[in-house]
């Protein structure tokens, strides 16, 4: 006879395995993407967008010729929370090829290769360029809860920090390769090596990096999504990525050369934007569980 201890156990290790397989992909399975709006073709090589929460518009980075580096011809534009296009050049003149943008009081800042570019977002004006010295590629911008701006080289692999207009190392490691999109959210901070795929938490005192996710190559911009992330590639992904490290694809234009570069979501609507760099627009998707 069977012994039942022996029985018991069996049936509860299929139980376990059974729920181990159904829990694995179910979130990321009822996250969905569905297409709302998209602005005309318009925009001039969107890399990034972000969401003016004050003033109810999104700005625009256009780099404009990526290849023309300090070109002088880089610009923000304003779109409507509808996609209407409210000026494809909003502010233009000191920018070359700017990238991630951030707010913080009232102030619009702008990683332009290197030198961060501050606007007034009430006159339109730019009211200050920050110098980044020894910087080689700015790409993008995060703001933490007490108005800190923090932009990452990927060139020089460094995570700089705004200290009283002032640009000052924050993170440095030998074993970055390209770090880009940065997300300082509920008093932690996050970054993503978008060569190496690998996404982190970062300790904001010891500077000491948790891998959260791996193959996510091309990584670009970061969102919060609860207690989990959207997070863009480059290359025309969007992936759902769980705090626990899964990864769920969302989106994929790479065959319609279609880019997702420095994403933007805004909660309220559950409407997430997606700036398609070649493709010269942004494309708005409601995100649905």
């Amino acid at each position: 006879m069977m012994n039942k201890q022996f029985v018991k156990s069996c049936v509860l290790g299929s139980l376990l395995l059974g729920f181990a397989h159904l829990s694995s992909p179910v979130l990321g399975q009822t996250v969905s993407l569905n297409k709302k709006w998209e602005t005309s073709a318009t925009l001039k090589e969107p890399e990034s967008v972000l969401y003016d929460k004050a003033n109810k518009v999104l700005y625009v980075s256009n780099i404009n010729n990526p290849a023309g580096n300090a070109d002088g011809n880089g610009s923000i534009g304003r779109v409507s929370l509808n996609g209407n296009i409210q000026k494809v050049e909003w502010v233009v003149g000191g920018m070359d090829s700017p990238k991630g943008l951030g707010l913080a009081k009232g102030l619009l800042y702008v990683a332009d290769l290197t030198k961060v570019v501050v606007i007034d977002t009430k006159t339109a004006k730019v009211v200050r360029t920050i110098p980044v010295n020894d910087a080689g590629m700015l790409n993008d911008i995060t703001v933490d809860a007490q108005g800190v701006v923090y932009v990452s080289d990927s060139d020089k692999k460094r995570v700089y920090r705004l200290n009283n207009n002032q640009a000052e190392v924050w993170l440095e490691k030998d074993f970055f390769q390209k770090p880009n999109g940065l997300l300082a959210h509920q008093n932690k901070f996050y970054l993503i090596d978008m060569t190496a795929g690998i996404f982190y938490e970062v300790d904001t005192k010891t500077k000491e990096l948790r891998q959260i996710a791996e193959g996510l190559k091309g990584g670009d911009g970061i969102i919060p999504y609860g207690k989990d992330f959207i997070i863009s590639n480059w290359n025309g992904e969007i992936n759902y990525v769980t705090a626990g490290g899964q990864v769920t694809k969302l989106l994929d234009t790479k065959a319609e050369k279609v880019n997702a570069a420095d994403i933007e979501y805004i909660p309220e609507q559950n409407l997430l934007l997606v700036p398609t760099f070649f493709a010269n627009k942004v494309v708005a998707y409601q995100v649905k569980k």
